[in-house]
């Protein structure tokens, strides 16, 4: 008969192992899993497997792990500082950008170096909306495996800069209510009042705050709101 202890263990060692490597996943990237580097995905998977053997290894003591995980969180800390620091690090660590198309010209050598097919690369551009290889002015293969285009003068759009037109710059928006509540650091950073927003709400015919579910407002003063019963002649 299986002892009611040794489930408690795993599903105490199972528990510990999602919160410690939760814990050290938060500490060491903030990046998403789509700009990960060789090296990123390197230490994820010795993480893992540290955290898969504390969680199921009954033979080894709890402390092994915990002190494994710990030491390799930091050891990976300390790696990755040095990689900022000293640019030959960071480039064997995460690898070089790797030019494929220069002036136009497609650099094969490149190509064959990265593994790269002519299928794949535009496949690449039309994620990048370049439906035409001939727009292409270069295109980089960049260290995190994303493909950086630049397209020749005469294809690209036209900015108001190009046009010598000054355009105001709106700001990063900052949320005042989510879920009918309003979010008192970014109201008050804003500048905001309770009036103004009240006066807001009933310009737009909205009696009560709950029925806000986000808004946001601008550094130009644009109000965004959503509501829960939107109507779409709302603004």
């Amino acid at each position: 008969m299986i002892s009611l202890i040794q489930p408690l263990d795993i599903m105490f060692r199972v528990i510990l192992a999602i919160t410690l490597l939760f814990i050290a996943t938060r500490l060491l990237t903030q990046r998403s899993l789509a700009k990960l580097t060789y090296f990123d995905c390197v230490s994820a998977s010795i993480l893992g497997t540290i955290a898969g053997n504390l969680a199921f290894n009954t033979k080894v003591h709890i402390s092994i792990f915990v002190f494994s995980i710990v030491f390799t969180t930091i050891a990976i800390i300390l790696i990755s500082y040095a990689a900022i620091k000293f640019r030959p690090i960071r480039q064997f660590l995460g690898g070089k950008p790797i030019i494929l198309i220069e002036h136009g010209k497609i650099l094969e050598h490149n190509m064959k170096k990265m593994n790269y097919s002519y299928d794949y690369l535009n496949q690449q551009l039309r994620g990048e909306k370049v439906f035409n290889i001939s727009q292409v002015e270069s295109a980089i293969l960049e260290a995190n495996g994303e493909l950086s285009v630049q397209l020749k003068s005469q294809n690209r759009a036209v900015t108001p800069e190009d046009l010598n037109i000054k355009i105001e710059n709106e700001g990063l928006a900052k949320e005042i209510i989510i879920e009918g509540k309003i979010i008192r650091s970014n109201f008050q950073e804003s500048g905001l009042t309770e009036e103004w927003l009240n006066n807001q709400l009933s310009r737009r015919g909205i009696e009560n705050i709950k029925e806000v579910a986000f808004a946001a407002v601008s550094s130009n003063g644009r109000l965004y709101i959503d509501l829960y019963n939107d109507s779409l002649d709302r603004n």
